[in-house]
C-alpha cells in the first residue's frame, strides 16, 4: 500500500476507494495529513485497514484516525460499523484491551501552589495505586463477588461506597454496559482478574498529574472545571487479564465459527460471527462484562487516587478535591443509531483505538455536556502533552460519533528499548520537572516519546477535519507506571 493507492480528498481527508482490491465491501476513508500518513506507511496498517472492508455486514465506511498503526488483524485508531444484528462483531477490531479508556479528574489546586508537594502525592500514588505486569489489585474480590462487578460496573462500586452518582453520571454509559453476561466469562478470564480489581498495569497505562496548560475553549472548560493552572488527574488502563483473557478465548473459538457461517477473510486475525448467532451473541455478553470489569477498575483507581490528593493536600487547602470530568473508551463495541446515506440505522460501532466522541445534543451525555459535546480525552506519550476535545456534529455525521485516542505508536516496544534507556529517560524528563514513579525501567522506556507521533499534530488534524473541537491542553508534571 502507497499513496499513490489513495485519492486525497483535502488537507485532512483521504480515501481508498472500494475499487483498489477487488474483496473490498467498503472504502477507507483516512482523517490525517501527509506527513502523518507518511509516517502510517511504515507499518501494515494501511493493509489492515483494507482487510477490515471485508468485514460481512459494513456500512458506510472503515474509518481510521491520525493515531492510527499496526495492530492485530484490525489497526488500531480504526473505525467499523456493522449492521445490526445480522452483521458480524469482531474481537480483533475491539480489541484485546477491552474498555481500555481514560478517565479525567480534575480540582482546583495551582500547580505553583502544589509544587512542593508534588514529591509526596507521585509516591503516594504509586503507594495507592498498583501497577506492573500482572500486579495485584486494591482490592480482592471472591467469584461471586466479582460476578457483580461484571454485571454491574460503576454501579457496584457505588454500592460499595467507591463511587459517587456525579461518578456515575459523566462515565460512558453510567459506567455499566446493559447486556452483561458473567456466565460467557470463563474460569481462566475471572481466574486472571479476580486479583488484578483496582489495579493500573504495565504497558502503555499510565496515571499522570497534569497541569492545564492553556485552554481554548472558555465555556467547554469552564462546564467541566478546567481551570488554567491547576491540577488534574489521568487514569489510562483497561480490563486487565480478564479483557485479554476473554478477546483471546473468542478469537480461538471464532476461528470455527467462520467456517461454520462460510465467511471468507484475507487476515485469521479478523475472525468475527454474526451478532445473531449463538456464538456473536456469547461474545458479545462476554466483551460487555469485561468492559463493565475496565469501568469499575478505573472507578477504584479513582478512589484511590483521591485518597491521594487528600492525603497530600487536605490539611492546606479544600480545593483538593478531585470531581470527575469524564471516563471514555477507547477499545470497545458498542450498538448506536448512526445516520448512513439519509437513513438512521442501528450497527455495531467497533472502536479499536479509537474514542466516542458524540457531538452536542446527543443522548447519553450529562444534561450539563449536552450543549457542548462529550468530552473527548486525548493522553499524550509520557513527557509531551496531552488534550480535551469535545465531539461536534461533523464527528455524528462523518466518523460514526468517533475521534483519535492518542498520539499513536511509531516505533515498537521491542525496538524503543534497544534504543532507549529507560534510566536516562527518567532522568530526562526529571530535569524537565515530571515527577518519576515506574517500577521497571525497560517498561519506561517502552513509552519513552520517540516512540510516538506528535500528538499535538494528531489533534490539530482532527480538529482541522472537524470530528473534535479542542477545549484545553494538559503537561504533565508526574507520572506512576508499572
Amino acid at each position: 500500500m502507497n499513496i499513490e493507492n489513495l485519492v486525497q480528498i483535502n488537507e485532512t481527508e483521504w480515501e481508498i476507494p472500494t475499487y483498489t482490491r477487488h474483496d473490498m465491501r467498503v472504502p477507507v476513508r483516512l482523517f490525517v495529513t501527509r506527513e502523518l500518513l507518511e509516517q502510517i506507511l511504515n507499518d501494515k496498517s494501511l493493509e489492515q485497514a483494507v482487510n477490515a472492508t471485508t468485514l460481512p455486514g459494513l456500512v458506510g465506511h472503515v474509518i481510521v484516525m491520525p493515531d492510527m498503526h499496526q495492530g492485530y488483524g484490525f489497526p488500531i485508531g480504526g473505525v467499523a460499523a456493522t449492521e445490526y444484528p445480522h452483521g458480524v462483531i469482531s474481537p480483533g477490531a475491539i480489541g484485546y484491551d477491552i474498555n481500555c479508556g481514560v478517565r479525567l479528574l480534575a480540582s482546583g489546586i495551582d500547580l505553583e501552589s502544589a509544587r512542593a508537594e508534588m514529591d509526596t502525592l507521585a509516591t503516594l500514588l504509586y503507594k495507592y495505586c498498583p501497577s506492573g505486569v500482572g500486579k495485584a489489585g486494591a482490592l480482592k474480590v471472591n467469584l461471586k463477588e466479582l460476578d457483580q462487578v461484571l454485571r454491574d460496573g460503576s454501579r457496584w462500586a457505588l454500592k460499595n461506597g467507591y463511587a459517587s452518582k456525579a461518578d456515575l453520571a459523566r462515565t460512558e454509559e453510567m459506567g455499566s454496559l446493559e447486556g452483561a453476561d458473567p456466565s460467557q466469562v470463563s474460569e481462566r478470564a475471572k481466574t486472571r482478574g479476580r486479583e488484578q480489581l483496582g489495579s493500573l498495569g504495565a504497558g502503555n497505562h499510565f496515571i499522570e498529574v497534569d497541569v492545564v496548560d492553556q485552554i481554548f475553549n472558555e465555556e467547554a472548560a469552564n462546564t467541566m472545571g478546567l481551570y488554567q493552572s491547576c491540577l488534574t488527574v489521568q487514569i489510562h488502563c483497561g480490563s486487565r487479564g480478564l479483557g485479554h483473557q476473554v478477546c483471546t478465548d473468542y478469537v480461538q473459538e471464532f476461528q470455527s465459527a467462520v467456517r461454520k457461517y462460510g465467511i471468507d477473510l484475507p487476515d485469521r486475525e479478523l475472525v468475527c460471527a454474526p451478532m445473531d448467532s449463538s456464538e456473536g451473541q456469547a461474545y458479545m455478553g462476554a466483551m460487555r462484562a469485561a468492559a463493565n470489569f475496565a469501568f469499575a477498575n478505573r472507578q477504584l483507581l479513582a478512589y484511590s487516587a483521591r485518597r491521594a490528593f487528600e492525603e497530600t493536600f487536605a490539611a492546606k487547602t479544600r480545593n483538593w478535591h478531585l470531581h470527575q470530568v469524564y471516563d471514555i473508551a477507547h477499545n470497545m463495541g458498542k450498538i448506536e443509531t448512526h445516520e448512513i446515506d439519509g437513513k438512521q440505522v442501528k450497527v455495531c460501532v467497533h472502536r479499536k483505538g479509537a474514542t466516542r466522541a458524540f457531538g452536542p445534543g446527543s443522548a447519553g451525555l450529562p444534561s450539563e455536556y449536552k450543549k457542548i459535546g462529550q468530552p473527548v480525552i486525548i493522553p499524550g506519550s509520557m513527557g509531551t502533552a496531552s488534550w480535551v476535545l469535545v465531539g461536534t456534529e461533523g464527528s455524528m455525521t462523518r466518523s460514526f460519533g468517533s475521534s483519535c485516542h492518542g498520539a499513536g505508536r511509531v516505533m515498537s516496544r521491542s525496538k524503543a528499548k534497544k534504543e532507549v534507556r529507560g534510566d536516562e529517560l527518567r532522568q530526562a524528563l526529571e530535569e524537565h520537572g515530571i515527577k518519576i514513579r515506574a517500577g521497571s525501567m525497560p517498561g519506561l522506556a517502552e513509552e519513552a516519546p520517540s516512540a510516538y507521533k506528535d500528538v499535538d499534530m494528531v489533534v490539530e488534524t482532527v480538529s482541522e477535519a472537524g470530528i473534535a473541537r479542542k477545549v484545553a491542553r494538559l503537561k504533565p508534571v508526574a507520572v506512576i507506571k508499572g
